[in-house]
């Protein structure tokens, strides 16, 4: 798993439930830190010395800034990875789940009109992310010698080829 040190709450949150979620299907998971681009070098560096099997990036600003490198690094070390987001998976990450980046827009500017007509902003309630999408890239899976059972890709909300 790969962590971004300086987004504290979202790295504790994603730790913790990770640790949680590897306990319960008996899976190791070790924790990898990067906040430069050297350092996510670094960090791909040590997956391929130490035979990491897969990977998972934490949500992050700085990561989504980095998702190509995050993407091509992942392909070039022949590591399947999943991101939090679909962004990772349009440049070429294997596949994404989590909320919907455009859904969540969406809720803002439901939100904007309610305030231009005049709502209190404190009056409005806090809304969390209700729609979540699974997206696969299945050339990606290809490049990696992968085969997407079929009952996942049915259950994909957008698979690219």
């Amino acid at each position: 798993m790969l962590v971004n040190p300086a987004d504290v709450a979202s790295t504790e949150i994603t730790v913790r439930d990770a640790k949680a979620a590897a306990l319960a299907t008996g899976l190791q998971i070790q924790i990898l830190h990067a906040n430069t681009g050297r350092e996510i070098d670094s960090a791909f560096e040590s997956m391929a010395r130490d035979g990491y099997e897969v990977l998972f990036v934490g949500a992050s600003p700085y990561f989504a800034g980095r998702r190509v490198q995050l993407a091509q690094l992942a392909a070039f070390n022949h590591l399947p990875a999943t991101y939090s987001n679909r962004e990772y998976v349009d440049v070429g990450g294997l596949m994404s789940y989590g909320s919907s980046i455009s859904d969540a827009l969406r809720q803002v500017g439901v939100y904007a009109g309610r305030i231009l007509k005049g709502a209190k902003p404190a009056d409005l309630p806090v809304v969390q992310a209700s729609k979540f999408e699974l997206v696969i890239n299945a050339a990606t899976a290809r490049m990696l010698g992968l085969t997407v059972p079929d009952k996942l890709l049915a259950l994909a909300d957008e698979v690219i080829e």
